[in-house]
């Protein structure tokens, strides 16, 4: 029997939300401190909903180009305990603030995960979402996942236009360490449905059995 892939759920705007995806047992939720974004948090709300949350459920703060006086504002206040990188960061900007982080990558054609593994290699997971000139991830659309390469040195986070109705087949093909997903369980940008994360997690948990 294969490990469980493990599950990030992003764009967490509320309690309801962050309590029902814990209950079901998902390992990382994810706050978007980019204001630009549909899903934008501000830092003390998301505080007030990690407070809340059990110990074992990772808070992830999310940010793209921010200066680094922000980041360390946005963790004073929020209290996350991983970041993830969605900009233009280099490793230096990303592995100076004391906490575990995750680099994504907008994949397409020529994109050299391995040499991303090289650059980043501080860090604790490269995700790859796809590429769009508009926005830097939450696109809602898949890849082709046939250009992953099969074994890299840093654990894998693959996003992207998945839902319930395709992870089992992404795991099944490209048995990445985790899932990231956040359209794909959404009644509307930022307001997640229980029943579509339910199933989300049940494509993810059948696809290790």
């Amino acid at each position: 029997m294969k490990l469980r892939t493990k599950i990030k759920i992003c764009g967490i705007t509320n309690l309801r939300n962050a309590s029902e995806a814990a209950g079901l047992g998902v390992d990382a939720l994810g706050f978007v401190f980019f204001k630009e974004s549909p899903r934008y948090i501000e830092p003390k709300k998301a505080r007030e909903i990690i407070n809340l949350l059990p110990s074992f459920v990772l808070r992830v703060g999310l940010f793209v180009n921010a200066p680094k006086e922000e980041v360390l504002s946005v963790i004073s206040e929020s209290r996350v305990n991983m970041l993830q990188f969605h900009g233009d960061e280099d490793e230096n900007f990303c592995n100076q603030f004391n906490l575990p982080y995750i680099k994504a990558i907008s994949f397409k054609d020529g994109i050299n995960l391995l040499e991303y593994c090289q650059l980043f290699a501080s860090s604790s997971a490269l995700l790859i979402d796809t590429y769009s000139t508009k926005m830097r991830g939450g696109t809602g659309k898949t890849f082709n996942w046939d250009l992953i390469p099969k074994q890299l040195p840093l654990p894998l986070i693959v996003a992207g236009g998945l839902d319930s109705e395709n992870v089992s087949s992404l795991i099944n093909s490209v048995n990445p360490y985790g899932v990231d997903v956040s359209g794909g369980v959404e009644l509307e940008k930022g307001i997640k449905d229980h029943n579509m994360m339910k199933n989300f997690v049940l494509g993810v948990n059948n696809a290790a059995i």
